[in-house]
């Protein structure tokens, strides 16, 4: 009668465990060494380098990366943030915020639980009156979107129908 064999295979030194874990990440690691790459261009992984170290070169490299053309496209967009920002009403983006959070957790829950919807149910959920309440807020958003972008081309014509439309929807 034949005996079983006791096996136990090696383990598998750190050179081949890095070697396999290399070969499993190999489309992670290209567009890492791409964003390295593009980061090490542009200056910014000097910065961060001075900045962890401790400061030190950091004005002269902040201002040397905020001359280049890139660091004034960076600077005007920052403006940009800075100047839509400071237009926010702190409680109707505290109310917003909120609504967001709590949107984003239901939308979640419902993914994780993997929950769809027929048309029959979305046409139902229009009789919810939290669905109704979050598409008032939705069209009032698109609305006010679509104002901006035509007052930003400098369109003022109204199409037919459009101030009844408006009414309607207030």
């Amino acid at each position: 009668m034949a005996k079983a064999i006791d096996f136990t295979p090696r383990p598998k030194s750190p050179e081949e465990q890095l070697r396999a874990s290399v070969q499993d990440s190999a489309p992670a690691l290209d567009d890492t060494l791409l964003l390295l790459r593009e980061l090490h261009q542009h200056g910014v992984l000097e910065l961060l380098l001075k900045l962890v170290r401790g400061g030190e070169g950091l004005t002269a490299t902040t201002l040397k990366l905020l001359s280049s053309d890139s660091g004034s496209a960076m600077l005007r967009n920052v403006l940009e943030v800075g100047k839509t920002l400071e237009r926010l009403d702190s409680n109707e983006l505290r109310v917003l915020g909120h609504a967001l959070t709590t949107g984003l957790n239901e939308g979640a829950r419902n993914a994780a639980a993997g929950k769809t919807l027929g048309v029959g149910e979305l046409l139902a959920l229009t009789r919810d009156r939290d669905v109704q309440v979050a598409l008032g807020a939705l069209t009032g958003i698109l609305r006010g979107f679509g104002r901006a972008l035509r007052e930003a081309r400098d369109e003022t014509e109204e199409v037919p129908n459009q101030r009844e439309l408006a009414r309607g929807a207030r």
